[in-house]
């Protein structure tokens, strides 16, 4: 299997190279730490030589930011390791970079082939691998076990598609789940579905969502919501609609329904935060093609006077947009499926709607809307109403932000629990 993965990987991953250069470019700075990308880290190398070096992954800005929560953690109770964090995306290096304290090193993961792979762990020499989400790199995998490191999964999540995916080619992925020495997952049914792929039970513990944990309570960005709202000749008292996170046909339909809801709130500003940055000019192109006035965060000097839809086609600044709403809208839940995090406005106390698809954050939706903590539509009429419905009850949008800090407060404690998990196995590393 390993011969054959590491015959194909190469041939796939060239026909795929126009895309993925394509991607690199569109989402910018793709020339920082590119070497890395093939397993080349240069002075880091040889940082790093003689230390005991923990190597956590993280694929893009969400991991990130639970890797973060994490290694202060783990630093906290272990001052010896050297940790090194590596992420897929420029996005997650940015967060990265912006929030990982001195003395910890951000990388990129190498691509997944087995030359690439070799040259990383020769450079970082890792003592213990540790995934942040099942981010399942059969190379990775493969060459911890030829050098007997450690490999660990926190953060757990498997969804039925996932799940089936993995039953699916089983043959490539059981002796991979096979080889965890430890896996800390959210609830039971992930661990039933982990131990079904070959996860030994005795090394699998529920430890929580680190998501919990990780959605700050206050605005941790810089960015001035305010100060933009007012550039914009925005009312101070206007209420605020965020569509977080959105994914291709969402910001149209959004700024379709505008005129509806304000019937009953009619100075109410819609500010869209696509799910990626880049697709900024496109969006903004869709609705000017609608006749809406869109002003774009990254060129507020060309923004028209007084404009209908904000675009937010930058980084890092969702949370201090959600912290100013008056409603949320969670994104890749009504025209794409898996939705997006809804922890984050929970956490602030923002009321929220969401669409059918969240199956990504399946067990999290329920929790919330058996707590009556937010209101799930199932299309574009029911998204109108309840809208509608919340722009008019203030009373309700209050209830629902209440009951959904309650339930992130509810569940946290899941990253000293995770930790709890990493230094039981780290120490038998002694």
């Amino acid at each position: 299997m390993r011969l054959l993965y590491n015959i194909l990987f190469p041939v796939l991953f060239l026909l795929a190279a126009p895309f993925y250069c394509w991607k690199l470019v569109r989402r910018g700075n793709w020339r920082a730490g590119f070497a890395q990308r093939f397993g080349a880290y240069g002075e880091l190398t040889e940082q790093l030589k003689n230390q005991r070096v923990i190597w956590l992954h993280a694929v893009s800005v969400g991991e990130a930011n639970l890797a973060v929560q994490l290694v202060e953690r783990l630093q906290a109770a272990d001052s010896e390791s050297v940790y090194v964090v590596s992420t897929t995306t420029t996005t997650g290096m940015g967060v990265l970079q912006r929030r990982l304290q001195a003395g910890v090193s951000a990388v990129y993961y190498p691509i997944d082939w087995l030359p690439f792979v070799k040259r990383a762990f020769k450079a970082l020499n890792p003592a213990a691998v540790v995934l942040v989400e099942a981010e399942i790199w059969p190379n990775l995998f493969w060459e911890a076990e030829t050098r007997s490191v450690p490999m660990t999964l926190v953060n757990a999540r498997l969804s039925e598609r996932s799940f089936r995916g993995y039953q699916r080619f089983g043959l490539l992925f059981r002796p991979l789940f096979q080889s965890l020495c430890a896996a800390g997952v959210h609830h039971e049914t992930d661990a039933r579905r982990l131990e079904s792929l070959g996860t030994r039970p005795e090394v699998i513990s529920v430890t929580g969502n680190l998501k919990f944990d990780g959605a700050p309570g206050g605005i941790l960005s810089d960015c001035d919501v305010r100060g933009i709202l007012h550039q914009l000749n925005v009312p101070a008292a206007a209420p605020v609609l965020v569509a977080g996170s959105t994914f291709e046909g969402e910001e149209l339909l959004m700024a379709e329904l505008l005129p509806r809801w304000r019937k009953v709130a009619p100075d109410l500003f819609l500010v869209i935060v696509p799910r990626h940055f880049e697709r900024g000019a496109a969006v903004q192109e869709q609705l000017r093609s609608a006749g809406w006035k869109v002003a774009r965060r990254t060129e507020l000097n060309k923004a028209p006077s007084q404009p209908d839809v904000l675009l937010v086609d930058s980084t890092g600044e969702l949370t201090a947009f959600y912290e100013m709403a008056t409603l949320v809208f969670v994104g890749k839940s009504l025209t794409a499926q898996g939705g997006q995090n809804p922890i984050e406005p929970a956490a602030l106390g923002r009321p929220m709607v969401f669409g059918p698809f969240m199956q990504n954050f399946r067990a999290v939706v329920l929790e919330l809307l058996q707590a009556e903590a937010a209101r799930q539509v199932q299309d574009e009429v029911d998204l109108a109403e309840t809208v509608e419905f919340l722009m008019e009850n203030p009373t309700e949008r209050e209830a629902l932000g209440k009951a959904a800090q309650s339930v992130v407060e509810a569940n946290k404690g899941a990253t000293q629990r995770t930790a709890d998990m990493l230094g039981q196995s780290l120490r038998a590393l002694n």
